[in-house]
This record gives structure tokens, C-alpha cells and sequence, in this order.
């Protein structure tokens, strides 16, 4: 298990721009510190003197008094300001590294973690980490310090008497390994038990209709429920763990204290030390107590803090970058022909069995337009996710324009393809915005997509026309809406490579003639391939590839195919059967 000091080292790189507010607070805390042993040391020379007239001026005394409570005071905001300077800079870094890791990671790091678990690690860990580490470091910053400095005075007062002091730190040293190693463990467990309870939220959020409908509300209560009890146990345990260290950090305090005061006392009566030294000497002592007490204390903190950021860490660490080659799209570096080949691709997801793709060898011309069709896991959707390489195939070879897509730059790729799906993704933003998405607007065209999806008459109806702002996913649109803005969006892309998965599902009848139009009209000179259920949706495409099993069962036109007798002739019978 690593040490403090190298769990700390780790997070540094993340906090290099803060290290000038990082000194500033080490200044002020050094500071203030020195100003602890000042408040005894002053007892001194007041009880010895100043109760002997004219031997110490009055006036002395509030300035004395006075000063050094506003130096230790304004140390204490300086170094409290400086540490959360630094601390909610170092976030903002890490935050922007987690941020910019979720939009290039790897695909399957969203097979790994749910949207509830990315989103509770990037905005709520790693803030309440860093708030946790800046009152925890103060603590251990201030009162390291000022222990440092009430020790030194105590050495000069009066060093035999010091020696007892020194049998404080072991014990606690021990104490406080043990009990950080423990919440540690704790740490992890209540961010897991944490993210469970939150994922359960999560889904029924999105799936309240469904719970509704039913009646499903006490089952995910009961769930609920299980969650939240396993959170407060190991929170309840974290407690327990750094509630022992307060008591026993006391209980050694009081041992050690009695002790000096008994050996004070009998210097006293030997040496005939004066009251001002001996009362100085127990005031720095009892001093002491409140340092040593913070010190114990504050490893829960850190190692709660330390866990949080970490585990923002981990998810860099576990969730590489996508990496690709160094093509770009030929002469013109920007639009590719849209050539694809798929040479003996076998995909298999882990935990199956059966692979997805099982030896799928395709070749689909520049221009051509492939209607894909098949029985719910033939594999359609798994060979569209391989050409943009949201999956990586097992084996096999995948090729845009002679190119494997390993060899292509990976922004590069994913510019030569547009996608219509089934599924609707939506931002809360302008129309426009969702239509020109990740490039920058043209106005002109931006309406030219509206019309050919057939939504510009209904985006001008609106009060503030492409401008207005749809609401989370689109809410505020209906459901023909949405995918007509999918397909404006596609339009407006105008990449040379067109994928529509069930593009024209959710569209009424007279809709979908409108945008189909479109739609030729976009295909032509253009590679397209087209997933359907809707048979009479692809009877004109070029050319119609029947998956079955993973691997193609058959191809041809829509005559063609229907003159066979094959599957895809069972298929178009039982959709048109009367």
C-alpha cells in the first residue's frame, strides 16, 4: 500500500500551477505558528514582573496582547485563502483532464461505468475530495507547525521537563497508521456502495414511466432501500473509525501531562524555579493538547479526500485515449470516397459466447447504397459500430478507401461518416446548435437541412425560430421532431459516408414521404448503408445484404432476393401478410 507522502506525490502533477499559493500558505501558516510559543512566553515575564510596581509598563501589555492575535489572525486567512486558491485550481485541472478522457476514452469505458458513476466521480468526488484536503492540510500545515514551534520553546524553558512530551508521538504514530489504513478501505467501499445507490436513482429517473406503468414502485423502493442501508453501514464504520482516535489520542495526552506536572513540581520545590516559568511552561504544554488532537483527527479527512481524487485518477488511469494512425483522406486530407471492405471481421463482445460477427466478409462501393436486414441479432448494429471504430473487432480486417480504419487518424474518420439512429440524442441548446454540432455555423445552411428534413416551417413557427432551445434530450419536441432534427443534422454534416439506422422510424406517414425524398436526394453519390425493419423502406436500394448468425446469408436487389425464396423472401412474406 503506497504511503501518504507518495499517494500525495501522485496527485501533484495536478496542482503544479498552484504551487506559488501553495508557498504562500506555507508562509503564513510558519507565521502564525511562531505566534503560538509567544502567548506562554508572555505569561512569563507578566506574573514574575508585572505584578511589581513600575517593573513592567502597562501599556506593554494589550499591545502585546493585540498584536500578536492579529498577526496569528491574519496568517490564518492568508494561508486558509492561498490552500483553497490552490486546491479549487488543482480541481479545475483534474476536472478538465476527467472531462476531456470521457469525450476520447476508449468505447468500452462506458460499458465499465455508468453515466451516474462518471458524473458523481467528476463533479462531486473530486470537489469533495479537494474541500476535504484544504481543511485537512490547513490542519496539518498549521498545527505541524505550531507543534514544532511550542516543542522548541518548551526545549529552551525547560528541556528534562520536554523529554515527557516526547512520549506522546509514538503511540500516536501507531494509532494513526493503523486507523488510516482502515478508512482507506472504508473510503472505497462508501464511494462504491455511493455509486450503487446513485446508478439506482439513475434508472428510475429515466425509466419512471415504466415503473409507473408497472407498478413497480415498491420492488425499486425495497432496492432502494438495500443501497442506502449498505452506505450507512460503512459510513457508520468510517465514523466508528475516526471517532477511536480522539478519545486514546486524549487518554495519552493526560498521561503524559500528569506526569509533567508531578516532575514540575518537584523541580520547583528543588531547584526553585519562579511561578512565571513554571506557569509559562504548563500553559505551552496544555497547548500542546489542541495540535496533537487536530493531528489525530485529521487523517480521516485526508484519506477520505485522497480516495475521492484518486479515484478520479483511476479513471485515467483505466480508460486510455482512443489512439489511430496518422491518415487522413487522401489528396484533399478531407473527404474520403467511401470505399468500405470488411475482410473475414469476427467481433466478440466479452462474456458471449457466440461471436457477433462471425467471419463477415463485405465490399461496399463508393457511391453504392447497402440496405442491411436480418432477424434482432444477426449483427447489423455491431458491424455499423465497427466502421467508426466504436468497437474494435477481434479479428479481421476493415478497410475506408484501402485503409485500414486502424491507420486513420481517429477525428479524420468519424468526419467521413454521418448517423441517423433510432436513438435520438439531443442537446439542451438552439436547434441550431444541435444541427451544426461540433462545427461551426452557417446560417444558410442550417436552414437549407431544417427543409430538406421537413422541420423548417415548424422551426420558424416557434417564437425565437432556430434559436430556441429544445430542453434535455429534445423533451421539449415530439418524437417525429427529434428525428427529423437527426436527419437535418445528418444533412448538414454532408459527410460522404451516410449510415441511418431506422432513420424514419418515428415519423407519421406523410412526413416520412418528405423526408425519404430528402433522403434520396442526400444518398445520391454518396455510400450509404441503411438499417430496416421496415422492408418497404429499402426497395430501392442498390443492393440488399440478408445477415443471419453474424455473417451474410445473402445478397442482392430487392427482385432479386425475392425470386431466391431465401431469407429475406420469409421475412417480406411475414411483414405483408394479410
Amino acid at each position: 500500500m503506497p504511503s501518504l507522502l507518495q499517494r500525495f506525490a501522485r496527485i501533484t502533477p495536478y496542482f503544479r500551477h498552484s504551487r506559488l499559493a501553495v508557498g504562500v500558505a506555507f508562509l503564513a501558516s510558519l507565521v502564525g505558528a511562531l505566534t503560538e510559543p509567544l502567548i506562554p512566553a508572555m505569561l512569563k515575564p507578566l506574573l514574575d514582573q508585572g505584578f511589581t510596581a513600575g517593573a513592567l509598563p502597562l501599556w506593554l501589555v494589550p499591545v502585546a496582547i493585540i498584536g500578536v492575535f492579529a498577526v496569528r489572525g491574519a496568517a490564518g486567512f492568508v494561508a486558509q485563502y492561498a490552500l483553497a486558491w490552490a486546491a479549487h485550481r488543482g480541481v479545475q485541472d483534474l476536472r478538465e483532464a476527467l472531462f476531456q478522457r470521457i469525450l476520447t476514452a476508449q468505447p468500452a469505458m462506458f460499458a465499465r461505468h455508468s453515466a451516474s458513476s462518471l458524473t458523481n466521480t467528476l463533479v462531486y468526488e473530486v470537489q469533495n475530495g479537494a474541500l476535504q484536503l484544504v481543511q485537512s492540510v490547513l490542519v496539518l500545515l498549521k498545527d505541524s507547525l505550531t507543534l514544532v514551534a511550542l516543542l522548541g520553546y518548551l526545549l529552551w524553558l525547560n528541556w528534562k521537563l520536554t523529554l515527557f512530551v516526547g512520549v506522546l508521538f509514538p503511540a500516536v504514530a501507531l494509532l494513526m497508521r493503523g486507523v488510516s489504513r482502515r478508512l482507506r478501505r472504508l473510503a472505497r467501499e462508501g464511494q462504491d456502495a455511493t455509486d450503487g445507490l446513485a446508478y439506482v436513482v439513475e434508472e428510475n429517473v429515466l425509466a419512471w414511466r415504466i415503473v409507473r406503468l408497472h407498478g413497480a414502485a415498491p420492488a425499486q423502493a425495497s432496492r432502494f432501500e438495500q443501497h442506502a442501508l449498505t452506505l450507512r453501514r460503512v459510513l457508520l464504520k468510517a465514523a466508528a473509525s475516526a471517532g477511536v482516535m480522539t478519545p486514546l489520542t486524549q487518554l495519552f495526552t493526560a498521561v503524559a501531562l500528569s506526569a509533567v506536572i508531578v516532575v514540575a513540581l518537584w523541580q520547583s520545590s528543588s531547584t526553585g524555579s519562579t511561578v512565571g516559568g513554571f506557569v509559562a511552561f504548563i500553559t505551552a504544554m496544555l497547548m500542546l493538547v489542541a495540535p496533537v488532537k487536530h493531528l489525530a483527527d485529521v487523517m480521516a479527512p485526508i484519506t477520505r479526500g485522497l480516495a475521492a481524487i484518486e479515484r478520479g485518477m483511476e479513471l485515467l488511469d483505466t480508460s486510455p485515449a482512443e489512439v489511430g494512425g496518422s491518415h487522413q483522406a487522401g489528396a484533399t486530407a478531407t473527404r474520403a470516397r467511401g470505399h468500405l471492405q470488411l475482410q473475414d471481421v469476427v467481433l466478440r463482445y466479452a462474456g458471449d459466447q457466440a461471436p457477433a460477427l462471425d467471419g463477415l466478409t463485405l465490399d461496399v462501393a463508393a457511391g453504392e447504397t447497402v440496405a442491411l436486414v436480418g432477424p434482432s441479432g444477426a449483427g447489423k448494429s455491431s458491424l455499423i459500430n465497427l466502421l467508426p471504430r466504436f468497437v474494435a473487432p477481434t479479428s479481421g480486417r476493415i478497410t475506408l478507401d484501402g485503409v485500414a480504419l486502424d491507420d486513420w487518424q481517429i477525428d479524420a474518420l468519424r468526419r467521413q461518416f454521418a448517423l441517423v439512429s433510432q436513438d435520438v440524442v439531443m442537446f439542451n441548446d438552439s436547434i441550431t446548435a444541435n444541427v451544426a454540432l461540433g462545427t461551426d455555423v452557417d446560417a444558410a445552411r442550417v436552414r437549407a437541412a431544417l427543409a430538406g428534413a421537413n422541420l423548417l416551417e415548424f422551426v420558424d413557427g416557434l417564437p425565437q425560430g432556430a434559436d430556441t432551445v429544445i430542453g434535455h434530450n429534445g423533451n421539449q419536441l415530439s418524437g417525429g421532431q427529434r428525428q427529423r432534427l437527426a436527419i437535418a443534422r445528418a444533412l448538414y454534416k454532408d459527410a460522404p459516408i451516410l449510415i441511418l439506422d431506422e432513420a424514419t422510424s418515428a415519423l407519421d406517414s406523410e412526413s416520412e414521404r418528405a423526408v425519404q425524398t430528402a433522403l434520396d436526394a442526400l444518398m445520391r453519390g454518396r455510400t450509404t448503408l441503411i438499417i430496416a425493419h421496415r422492408l418497404s423502406t429499402i426497395e430501392h436500394a442498390d443492393r440488399i445484404v440478408v445477415m443471419e448468425g453474424g455473417h451474410v446469408a445473402e445478397q442482392g436487389t430487392h427482385a432479386a432476393l425475392l425470386a431466391a425464396g431465401g431469407l429475406y423472401a420469409r421475412l417480406h412474406a411475414m411483414q405483408f401478410r394479410t
